[in-house]
């Protein structure tokens, strides 16, 4: 037993966790990314891109004291995370609900309504993953069709070029992978990065 022990709950861990270390580096530490050296998230888990909400010079509070947050206008948005408060790494799930669930549709109808109405869009165009969580609640993706219909209004609110904008959305585009599998995403961390590179 003790044998045991010390080769399957001691050396074989440290040895795999070394054989990660050095092949795979980055992976193994969560893909995390930083910049200026301090860590603003990873590839592999989304978040939310929003802003308190201001009353008066001060920031809205709601019923049970906390914070009221919205989307801030001048980064790409995620898709919607049913992840406890929303992508929280502790709680990842779905909502479990079925289509003909009346949360569900209701939930749809007001993440319709305040994405066709952030981005100025017709609220038939909002592109399907604007409107569901993914399985997970922490997919840092979105679609491309949801990456075309913000790129007009992030544009606007930084003063940039639509043309600008749209060509750093086609530079964060992975395609599927090998080829055939998934479908093309744009990461939302990276090309809002991407963005405040550019410096407005």
């Amino acid at each position: 037993m003790l044998v045991l022990t010390v080769i399957v709950g001691l050396a074989y861990p440290l040895a795999m966790t070394g054989l990660a270390q050095v092949a795979f580096g980055s992976n193994a530490n969560g893909s995390l990314v930083t910049r200026a050296g301090k860590t603003v998230g990873s590839d592999l888990i989304g978040q939310a891109f929003i802003r308190p909400v201001m009353e008066k010079g001060k920031p809205k509070k709601d019923a049970s004291g906390k914070p009221v947050f919205e989307a801030d206008p001048k980064y790409f948005q995620s898709r919607p995370s049913a992840a406890g408060d929303g992508y929280d790494p502790l709680s990842t799930s779905a909502s479990n609900l079925g289509p003909e669930n009346k949360v569900l549709i209701a939930a749809v109808k007001e993440r319709r309504a305040t994405a066709a109405k952030l981005d100025g869009v017709d609220p038939q165009q909002v592109a399907p993953d604007a409107l569901l969580a993914s399985g997970s609640g922490l997919d840092p993706n979105i679609s491309p069709a949801y990456a075309a219909q913000q790129v007009a209004r992030v544009a606007r609110v930084r003063g940039l070029d639509v043309a600008k904008v749209a060509e750093l959305v086609t530079e964060h585009t992975q395609g599927r992978t090998l080829g055939f599998l998934g479908e093309a995403r744009v990461n939302v961390l990276e090309v809002n990065l991407a963005l405040d590179a550019v410096g407005r």
